[in-house]
């Protein structure tokens, strides 16, 4: 029998798409949801944010923005958010269907800023960087990575292992579903709007505020 698991990234504290990726995710069968990090950033529903993500049981992994939020606030480490992002852990690996799942925000090992870009700002794939990425993942042992930080959407074997971005909710309006042991991904389209594949090129190729 398939293993459903729901996948989202950088929903940068803005409640509205993050509700209705939980909700198509819990719809479609999601056993489990996976958020690859940036819960912090650009939006201003930091808290309401927390809460859902806390309610739905999501299981999350600390990004960038997380840990800048934490600094820019470090005078109140106290607070329920300070307190929510100190808690996360920098990576979470599951098995699930006999198949072995890793995510972290950016890059393996845990990187918050190292992101996989595959893309290019049309969304078209960029063959030299799957070369370079399938080099780098090759001795990843795991079956399935999932990752965020880049603001684009894939699915690509790389390396032997299938590397899953299911883009920002709240950029690229899209979260994915991945069936286990099949490994196949579909991505689904949020706010119905047409999915971005990849958001904020010129910042991704600076690596800094993504």
């Amino acid at each position: 029998m398939s293993h459903k698991i729901g996948l989202i990234s950088d929903v940068h504290a803005t409640l509205d798409p993050l509700r209705e990726a939980l909700t198509l995710l819990r719809e479609a069968g999601a056993a489990t949801i996976l958020c690859a990090g940036d819960i912090a950033g650009y939006g201003v529903e930091l808290e309401q944010t927390l809460a859902l993500l806390n309610d739905s049981g999501c299981r999350v992994v600390f990004g960038n923005h997380d840990l800048w939020w934490l600094e820019r606030h470090a005078s109140d480490p106290a607070g329920p958010a300070a307190q929510y992002l100190h808690s996360l852990p920098r990576e979470i690996v599951l098995e699930a269907a006999g198949k072995r799942v890793y995510m972290i925000h950016a890059s393996p090992p845990a990187s918050l800023m190292d992101g996989i870009v595959l893309l290019d700002e049309q969304g078209d794939l960029i063959a030299v960087q799957r070369q370079r990425w399938a080099r780098i993942l090759q001795d990843l042992p795991f079956d399935v990575l999932v990752v965020g930080h880049t603001h684009q959407v894939f699915a690509e074997s790389l390396g032997g292992v299938l590397v899953v971005n299911p883009g920002s909710t709240l950029f690229n309006h899209t979260c994915a579903l991945l069936s286990l042991p099949e490994l196949k991904v579909e991505f689904l389209a949020l706010g119905g709007r047409e999915p971005l594949l990849a958001w904020n090129w010129g910042m991704m190729c600076g690596g800094e505020q993504s």
